[in-house]
């Protein structure tokens, strides 16, 4: 037990992992995410007075989706807590805008029935946001996550639409604070260790109402003329597919399992109780091939020890619930006293035991997938 605890103690970031079931995220990684995003409907003002008179144009401008990427790097805490640094972009087109004339006159207003023109040209959005994550610890292979943060944007605006009698256009960059809350879901890839296929819905809010440039047609030039247009706030909705890459991929079990299944087996020297740990894949109680050997040699020494019983203890990590757990370990018991049965001992020698997430081999907090603690321990009494 002890050389077993020093081998897991020595394993590094730089093992090569043989395991398709990955532990929580742990150190650094990047992502990528490509899609498209829906830019809700926003409003806009143009207001021109003098005194008491003015001018008000209204409008709510309308956008189609377009594309949508964002790349970030991020830090895992193996407590299912992350934080990540995300750089975005995302792109709308300009479809129409709804249009509304109030107009006041020496004490008396008029307005004039909303009219719908065509836009062309499109907003860009882009900058930088800081993100928390949890993911929420699940017993099957797609993984939920949920966060949120804060973050910077700018926008960039250029557009086109016709008004009798010529062309009016809108331009300019403008920044903004915002927020944003995330809901996604990420699936290890099993042939790739510490790679994760991702899924992600972003739901973005900017705080800020902008000025933007009014281009009015040429032949329009008044002095003290308002010669900016009032953009609302923004808000989005982004949906992203994409990769995510631990680059820090965590320890493998396998080669720590085939090496203390060899030394507590071939230990020469003599004890009053020999222990033999069977392993098990994630949410599984299959034996592997290397299972089936370790359990022949503890099968093949209590015929040839003076063994009275043999005490087969089944146990899990803490991922998952505790009823399911103490379910799950007493099929891995079960398991492993069929195959000792198998091997020729007799079934009244055995004494089947479940524990379920308790007597942690590996001390973890809850939710936690740990190879080292999936295990089934034979004793030889």
């Amino acid at each position: 037990m002890l050389k077993f605890r020093l081998i897991l103690a020595a394993a590094t970031c730089l093992a090569v992992p043989l395991t398709a079931h990955a532990q929580p995220v742990k150190g650094p990684y990047v992502s990528l995410g490509v899609g498209t995003s829906i830019l809700d409907p926003s409003n806009a003002a143009f207001t021109q007075s003098a005194g008491p008179n003015f001018i008000k144009i209204s409008g709510k401008n309308q956008f189609r989706p377009a594309y949508a990427g964002d790349l970030g790097v991020g830090y895992g805490f193996g407590n299912n807590f992350r934080v990540e640094l995300d750089g975005n972009f995302i792109r709308n087109t300009r479809h129409a805008l709804d249009l509304s004339l109030t107009e006041s006159i020496g004490g008396s207003t008029v307005s004039t029935p909303t009219i719908h023109v065509r836009e062309t040209g499109g907003v860009n959005k882009y900058g930088p946001m800081l993100n928390g994550f949890y993911d929420i610890p699940v017993s099957f292979p797609l993984h939920p996550y949920i966060g949120a943060g804060v973050g910077y944007q700018w926008i960039k605006l250029n557009s086109d639409f016709t008004i009798l009698p010529g062309q009016v256009s809108t331009s300019g960059t403008r920044g903004s604070f915002a927020y944003d809350v995330i809901a996604g879901a990420a699936y290890d890839v099993p042939f790739v260790p510490g790679l994760a296929l991702t899924g992600e819905y972003r739901f973005m809010q900017l705080t800020g109402s902008e000025n933007f440039n009014l281009n009015l047609p040429g032949g329009i030039v008044e002095p003290g003329l308002n010669r900016r247009v009032k953009f609302g706030q923004q808000s989005s909705q982004t949906f992203l597919a994409g990769l995510r890459y631990q680059l820090c991929n965590p320890p493998a079990p396998a080669p720590a399992v085939a090496e203390t299944a060899a030394t507590v087996a071939a230990a020469p020297a003599p004890a009053p109780a020999r222990t033999y740990l069977v392993f098990f894949d994630w949410d599984k109680y299959n034996l592997t091939p290397r299972a089936t050997q370790i359990i022949s040699q503890a099968a093949s020494d209590s015929k040839t020890q003076s063994t009275t019983s043999l005490d087969v203890s089944g146990y899990t990590d803490t991922s998952g619930t505790p009823d399911y757990n103490q379910g799950l370990s007493l099929r891995r018991a079960k398991a492993v006293a069929g195959q000792l049965v198998a091997d020729g001992v007799p079934a009244s020698e055995i004494e089947i035991h479940a524990f379920g997430e308790t007597h942690l081999l590996v001390p973890t907090g809850p939710g936690v997938r740990e190879p080292q603690n999936r295990r089934v321990e034979i004793v030889l009494n």
